[in-house]
């Protein structure tokens, strides 16, 4: 065969282009990586129902806990402030110069203990003065009295004149004015005497002096001479909503009376136990509360004037009500709910509503019944429906109990 020959071009057959072949290679390419994306979800899909539709996500170790009967108290608190029956300050009476200080600051003083005295000397004085001005009235009194029986007598034989029986009557009288005025005089005199005594007029605990000894005292001090503060009993003032003041009075108005409690401002102690007061007789309408006092018997003095307290008031008991603990419960769109626990290990979200809590563990008043075992720690990644693993047992639903009807994980499984 010539050149020619193999140079001759065939009529009617196309003869194949080098760059036409690299395009249907990788049109080729690009149609099997698309098929692959779409056949292997499926194909995977397929296999998974093949398996009898096990779920492919390994159980989650959960820390559990029954639901149980109990008795769950309802409390009110609040942010209270002690408050004395009576802060009283101890002023003098009159004026003098402060002679003596007989007590300790701080000291715990009763009713009618002597604190201070005034320099009592120009009051005795003065007393003396006034017993002296009554002895000289009574004797002009005796006197006159004894003259007055004489005209008297003149007078019935006829030898003076009326006139004169009816000034001496005058006389008498009046000195007898001038001897009851003298006895008045004696007693101010000797109440400003027992005022140079300063006294407490209530028992409780002394503050900080005001004065030193040889200042000059006035009725007028502001300050006084010492602050003395009632602590036993004490009562602690808060405020609640006006919410509650039906459910609250009801129950104080029952006879049975209101368990108050004070804690420290972590609430970790308790510092005293008294009882509901009374609320005040009317509501802040800017707040929307309304003022209210317990009463307790501070014997130990823990409460102190002007200290801030958490109060918690007991208001009624719910008795037998369902209860599991506080972790338990999780919040979400569906509201409050709880992870119950299935016989195949998986966990079923049960919305429930619930109530008070005390303690650690909260009221369900519905959605939950007692014996429920209930899912309390590990719950952030369950769904309704997921695999759960308990504590001592993978595979069954024989769990491990262990005291008050607590199922616990192990360390090492727990997820946070």
């Amino acid at each position: 065969m010539t050149m020619e020959d193999e140079n001759q071009v065939t009529p009617g057959v196309d003869q194949p282009c080098p760059d036409r072949k690299r395009k249907y290679s990788l049109r080729n390419v690009l149609l099997i990586i698309a098929a692959l994306a779409i056949i292997t979800p499926v194909a995977y899909h397929l296999a998974n129902r093949s398996t009898g539709g096990m779920h492919t996500r390994p159980a989650a170790a959960v820390g559990t806990s029954s639901a149980v009967h109990a008795d769950m108290p309802v409390t009110v608190t609040a942010l209270g402030t002690v408050q004395p029956l009576v802060t009283a300050t101890v002023r003098p009476q009159l004026s003098g110069v402060l002679f003596k200080l007989l007590f300790q600051e701080g000291q715990m003083v009763r009713a009618g203990q002597m604190l201070a005295q005034i320099d009592p000397r120009p009051y005795r004085l003065a007393l003396a003065q006034a017993r002296a001005n009554l002895a000289r009235d009574e004797a002009q009194l005796a006197v006159a009295r004894l003259d007055l029986k004489r005209y008297e007598t003149l007078l019935r034989q006829d030898s003076i004149a009326s006139q004169q029986v009816d000034t001496q009557r005058a006389l008498v009288r009046q000195l007898i004015g001038t001897v009851a005025a003298d006895r008045a005089a004696i007693g101010t005199a000797e109440l400003n005497l027992d005022y140079t005594a300063i006294k407490s007029p209530i028992d409780g605990r002394a503050g900080i002096r005001q004065v030193d000894i040889g200042n000059y005292l006035t009725p007028s001090d502001v300050n006084g001479i010492v602050v003395v503060t009632q602590l036993n009993p004490i009562d602690v003032s808060f405020f609640l909503p006006q919410t509650q003041l039906s459910m609250i009075g009801h129950q104080a108005g029952s006879g049975e009376g209101l368990s108050v409690q004070a804690l420290d401002q972590n609430d970790s102690r308790i510092l005293a136990e008294g009882h509901f007061l009374t609320f005040n007789n009317q509501v802040d309408t800017t707040t929307g509360t309304v003022r209210a006092k317990a009463r307790f018997d501070n014997g130990d003095n823990t409460l102190f004037p002007g200290q801030f307290v958490n109060i918690s008031l007991l208001v009624t008991t719910l008795h037998d009500t369902v209860t599991v603990p506080v972790s338990a419960v999780r919040h979400g769109v569906p509201g409050d709910f709880v992870f119950v626990v299935q016989p195949d290990n998986t966990v079923k979200l049960t919305p429930v509503t619930t109530g008070p809590s005390a303690d650690e563990r909260i009221a369900v008043t519905s959605g939950l019944a007692a014996g429920a075992i209930v899912v309390t720690d590990g719950a952030d990644g369950l769904e309704d429906g997921s695999p759960v693993r308990l504590t001592g047992d993978k595979n069954q639903h024989g769990n491990k109990t262990h005291e008050g009807g607590h199922h616990q994980t192990e360390s090492t499984d727990r997820h946070s």
